[in-house]
């Protein structure tokens, strides 16, 4: 299981990397991410699972909430996992560690040992990520933002 670690760090990553620099809502510029983690990992299947990923953020501005956020995760342009997460509410002027809910399901022909492969190099070489996801304000203002093709390996760095 430690194995699939770096997997699921990487969903948290790829995360946290949208919403310190791509949200676009010029009221959120200010952002950062202090920390990524994964607090569990649960198999729910042979072909799912389900995880808390720990995601530090310093936020000086406003409230708002990410939601219906989905995405896939490519090694090479094969497409590896498909994953959705929870709604993550973020409190104006605060830092803190927020958990963040996510499930992921892998692709068909793809097992959990391509995955163990893929974990055992230790590198996100290859390994890219598109994801989706709604923004909403405490104004109730709200846009939806698309993101293809964000490259993993350089979070590892």
């Amino acid at each position: 299981m430690k194995r699939i670690r770096p997997i699921l760090l990487a969903l948290a990553l790829c995360l946290s990397a949208i919403l310190a620099g791509g949200c676009g809502v010029s009221k959120l510029k200010d952002l950062s991410v202090s920390s990524v983690g994964v607090k569990y990992i649960v198999p729910t299947s042979s072909r799912s699972l389900d995880a808390v990923l720990l995601l530090g953020l310093d936020n000086p501005s406003i409230s708002f909430t990410v939601k219906n956020t989905e995405g896939t995760v490519k090694y090479y342009d094969r497409e590896m996992i498909r994953f959705t997460t929870g709604e993550l509410p973020v409190q104006e002027r605060s830092e803190q560690v927020y958990e963040l809910p996510c499930t992921a399901v892998l692709s068909d022909k793809v097992s959990f040992l391509d995955l163990l492969a893929m974990a055992a190099k230790r590198s996100m070489d290859g390994m890219t990520v598109d994801i989706k996801l709604h923004v909403k304000l405490k104004s109730g203002v709200g846009t939806t933002l698309s993101f293809d093709g964000i490259d993993l390996a350089q979070f590892t760095q």
